[in-house]
């Protein structure tokens, strides 16, 4: 799923807290040095005012698109848009006085002096902030790997227009020269990760979120290419051409220097994407907080029935191939995954899953808590880290993984979630993986904040009622 509509407001949301706990914070320290900070707070004119700074900065970074760009911007514009914001505040706001005849309850050095103070925090914030912003942008996993393939004439011609812009959501991982044999050298620093034949093989077993088709051939390659990798679930960019107007969700933009017309399996706005995030976050800190609870009640009786740690992890693969950690509840006996390989004869799953009826690798204890799911709450922590969500597809092990053909990695086009649609669906009674995958790829592409909603609401039916559990 690609995440479209970059430049909305959303993305600049630390800023807009920032800044209106700056001017809030500046408002109530110069009120409270002039009328003493003990009365301050009982006086209705000033909690009018502070809520009145509110109402208008809010419209007023909008319009102005205080945000624009402004990871790039430099000391001195920096400085310009932060005047330029305040000021129009304080405008805004003597303007709301006269025309209600309330001017004669506030003194104006107050006005003033809040306008300067609130010019210099801002900036000096707006300067601390975008260092650690730039820092964690090049320092984590945040941006999108892009894959380059290109023509031998045309990749450093490729290569510069994609690093012409600063800070930008993407960072190109890998080149494949389309009509030359150069894996394992470099361009312009960048290895050339593939050869021609290798290009799918090398997406299925490396993250790959995008893919920039920059390459002079016959209209139906091009095509072929494209589809391929939308049936990975791979976002691909490709050259403007009459006969790409018929792709799946697809809309022109700019990646970097380069116009593109892309296609993804499904797109996403940021707004939609800030909302799934809001409902992961707050889901995981109630879940959190179930967790303590579980363990307190839980975690003595697994020590007794099998001594050893009371939490599982294991390496599980997420989003377009990207490893991490999991956690759960441990509720098998500690040499449950050696003695798997024995019982891969009783696998009722016709595919690259591991499911049995009675798996005598399960303690006691562990049946109850699978029943009813509590095993897995140990994983809103992967939530709140970012790792996964509260609905998506089931994260695979590294051994599943390794094993999957080129269709099955679409599953992993979404971040894995706690559930999805094949649990809702009676993950007990499906015992075909390519099951698995279709109800997969068909919440993909069917996504919405309401689906997820309701995946949640049946999840918690399932989970009381304990159905589709093993």
């Amino acid at each position: 799923m690609y995440q479209k509509d970059n430049h909305s407001i959303i993305k600049h949301l630390d800023f807009i807290v920032l800044d209106l706990l700056l001017l809030e914070m500046s408002f109530f320290l110069v009120s409270g040095i002039r009328s003493g900070f003990g009365l301050l707070l009982k006086t209705s004119s000033f909690t009018m005012m502070a809520a009145i700074l509110i109402v208008v900065q809010l419209p007023v970074v909008l319009l102005t698109q205080s945000y624009k760009d402004i990871l790039r911007r430099g000391y001195l514009i920096e400085l310009k848009k932060v005047v330029q914001q305040n000021t129009w505040v304080m405008i805004i706001v003597f303007s709301f006085m006269f025309v209600t005849k309330t001017q004669y309850r506030y003194s104006r050095t107050v006005f003033i002096l809040t306008w300067l103070l609130s010019i210099l925090l801002m900036y000096l914030v707006h300067l601390f902030w975008k260092n650690v912003t730039r820092k964690r942008l090049y320092n984590s996993d945040l941006r999108s790997h892009l894959l380059l393939i290109s023509d031998a004439n045309s990749v450093g011609y490729s290569l510069e227009k994609l690093k012409e812009k600063k800070y930008k959501p993407y960072k190109v991982t890998g080149v494949i020269i389309y009509d030359k044999l150069a894996k394992g050298a470099e361009i312009d620093g960048i290895p050339v990760v593939a050869d021609r034949d290798e290009i799918f093989e090398y997406s299925r077993t490396h993250v790959v979120d995008e893919v920039l088709l920059s390459i002079r051939v016959p209209e139906e390659v091009r095509r072929n290419l494209t589809e391929h990798f939308l049936e990975m679930g791979v976002t691909v960019h490709i050259q403007l051409s009459p006969s790409e107007q018929d792709l799946p969700n697809a809309y022109a933009q700019q990646i970097g220097g380069c116009s593109v017309l892309t296609t993804s399996i499904k797109t996403a706005s940021t707004f939609q994407i800030f909302v799934k995030r809001i409902m992961d976050i707050t889901g995981s800190l109630f879940g959190l907080l179930a967790t303590g609870v579980f363990l307190l009640i839980f975690g003595p009786i697994i020590y007794m029935q099998s001594p050893g740690p009371v939490f599982f992890s294991q390496m599980r693969v997420g989003k377009n191939g990207r490893k991490f950690r999991i956690y759960k509840f441990r509720s098998m006996y500690m040499d449950a995954e050696e003695r798997k390989k024995e019982l891969m004869k009783e696998n009722k799953m016709n595919g690259l899953m591991f499911k049995m009826d009675d798996d005598p690798r399960i303690i006691p204890i562990g049946k109850f808590i699978r029943k009813y799911s509590i095993d897995e709450f140990p994983q809103f922590w992967n939530v709140l880290k970012g790792d996964m969500s509260l609905v998506g597809t089931r994260p695979p092990t590294v051994d599943e993984y390794e094993q999957y053909d080129l269709h099955h990695k679409v599953r992993l086009s979404i971040k894995p979630g706690l559930t999805g649609m094949w649990q809702v669906s009676g993950r007990s009674d499906i015992t075909d993986f390519e099951e698995v995958v279709a109800l997969d790829n068909k919440y993909i592409r069917e996504w919405s904040i309401w689906l997820d909603i309701k995946i949640l609401i049946e999840t918690l039916g399932a989970v009381l009622g304990s159905k589709g559990s093993v």
